[in-house]
C-alpha cells in the first residue's frame, strides 16, 4: 500500500464533531458513491508508544466498533468479515493477532472491542532534529474493504474531540524523549491501481467495491508528538560545544614567544595530534548520530558535525602555517601571535550555526 506522509494535515481538516464528519463524506462522496455507503464508527484508545527506529512505531491499545443492525444486515457480514485491518502493519515479531476483549448487544446494534499491538512503518521528517515534531498516524480498513464502507470515528465516546482537546490516550502513557501534544481523527483520500483480484472494476461503486479510479476516504487516527530537547542536548549538542572549547584553547597556546611556548608547550606537531584526537571523538558521536537516523537525509544538527570537521582542518592549518611563518596574506597569520584567527574564532563559529539554524530551520 502506498504510504502518505502525515506529518501535516493535508486532504482533510480534524474531525471534531459529527457534522464535521458528515458534510466531509457528503462533499468527497456526492458524486461517486451511487450505492449507500454503509458506515461503522470505530473509535481508538492509545495506551503505549514506542519508536523502535526511525522508521517504525509500535502502539498498543484498544479499538472498538459499533455495528447497527440495519446496516450489518445490509452488508451480510459473516463473523470472520467484522473487524478492521491496520495496512502499514509490518511484523515485529512480538505483535500479537488483535483480542476480542468485550461485547455488548443492544436493541438497536452490537459493539466490540478489541485489544491490539501493533508495529507500523511510516515516512518521517527528521531534518529538523532535535526541534522536530512527528504526527504518528494509524490508518485503518474494515476487515471487508471490498463492500462499500467507510469507518466513521465514534466520536460520541469521548469527553471532547474539539481542536484543543486532547484526547483517545493513556494519560500516563510513558513516551520517553517525546511529549504529547495532540490527538485527532481525519480522513485521506486513496486510489489504488489493483483491483485486488476482483472481476468487477474497482471504480464500480454500483457492485460495492471502491477503487482505481474513485478516491475513497480512510480513517486515520493520528498521534502528535513533539520531541524532548534535553535529551540530544546532553548526547549530541553538549560533546560538540566542548570540543569547539577544548578546540579554542589549544588556539591560545599559538604564540612564537619563547617563554610563553615553553609555559604551553606549543608546536606544530603536538597541535595536530591535539586536534587529530577531537577529531576522532567528534567522528564517533556523528557516527552514532548517523545510526540513529540511519536511511534518512542529513538531519540539522548533523550539519554542525561536518562543519567542525571543515574548522577542524581550517585551525589545524592555521597552527601550521603559523609555525612555518606563513608571509602571505599581509601577515595577518603571524601577526600578534596569531591573533586575529584567535579574535575570529568565536565569531565565525556563531556565525555558521546562525546560518545553518537560518537555512533548514
Amino acid at each position: 500500500m502506498p504510504l502518505q506522509d502525515c506529518n501535516c494535515i493535508e486532504q482533510s481538516a480534524q474531525l471534531k464533531d459529527q457534522a464535521t464528519v458528515t458534510r466531509y463524506l457528503k462533499k468527497v462522496m456526492a458524486e461517486d458513491a451511487i450505492a449507500p455507503l454503509k458506515k461503522i464508527p470505530t473509535g481508538l484508545f492509545i495506551q503505549s508508544l514506542k519508536f523502535y527506529n526511525s522508521s517504525e512505531v509500535s502502539l498498543t491499545g484498544y479499538l472498538w466498533q459499533r455495528y447497527d443492525y440495519s446496516e450489518s444486515n445490509a452488508l451480510r457480514l459473516e463473523e470472520g468479515e467484522i473487524g478492521f485491518i491496520f495496512p502499514e502493519q509490518v511484523n515485529s515479531g512480538s505483535d500479537i493477532t488483535p483480542i476480542e476483549v468485550y461485547r455488548e448487544k443492544t436493541a438497536q446494534g452490537e459493539l466490540i472491542g478489541w485489544y491490539f499491538e501493533v508495529t507500523v512503518r511510516q515516512p518521517f521528517d527528521y531534518s529538523k532534529y532535535p526541534f522536530d515534531h512527528k504526527t504518528v498516524w494509524l490508518r485503518i480498513w474494515p476487515k471487508d474493504f471490498t463492500k462499500n464502507i467507510v469507518l466513521t470515528p465514534h466520536l460520541a465516546s469521548y469527553k471532547g474531540t474539539g481542536i484543543k482537546d486532547r484526547f483517545a490516550y493513556e494519560k500516563a502513557i510513558v513516551l520517553g524523549s517525546w511529549s504529547h501534544q495532540d490527538t485527532y481523527f481525519n480522513y485521506k483520500l486513496a486510489t489504488y491501481d489493483t483491483n485486488f483480484g476482483f472481476l468487477q472494476n474497482l471504480g464500480d461503486t454500483r457492485n460495492d467495491i471502491v477503487g482505481w479510479d474513485k478516491q475513497f476516504p480512510e480513517l486515520h487516527m493520528n498521534i502528535v508528538v513533539k520531541r524532548k530537547f534535553e535529551n540530544a542536548f546532553v548526547v549530541y549538542l553538549l560533546p560538540l560545544f566542548l570540543i569547539t572549547a577544548l578546540l579554542f584553547g589549544a588556539t591560545l597556546t599559538i604564540s612564537s614567544e619563547k617563554k610563553t611556548k615553553d609555559s604551553l608547550g606549543f608546536n606544530a606537531f603536538g597541535f595536530i595530534g591535539a586536534t587529530s584526537g577531537l577529531f576522532f571523538v567528534l567522528m564517533l558521536a556523528h557516527i552514532q548520530l548517523r545510526q540513529e537516523f540511519e536511511g534518512t537525509s542529513i538531519v540539522y544538527i548533523e550539519y554542525f558535525y561536518i562543519f567542525m570537521y571543515i574548522f577542524l582542518v581550517l585551525v589545524t592549518a592555521n597552527a601550521y602555517l603559523f609555525s612555518i611563518r606563513y608571509k602571505g596574506g599581509k601577515n595577518w597569520i603571524v601577526y600578534r601571535n596569531n591573533l586575529l584567527p584567535k579574535l575570529l574564532f568565536w565569531p565565525i563559529f556563531t556565525c555558521v550555526l546562525v546560518i545553518i539554524t537560518y537555512w533548514i530551520m
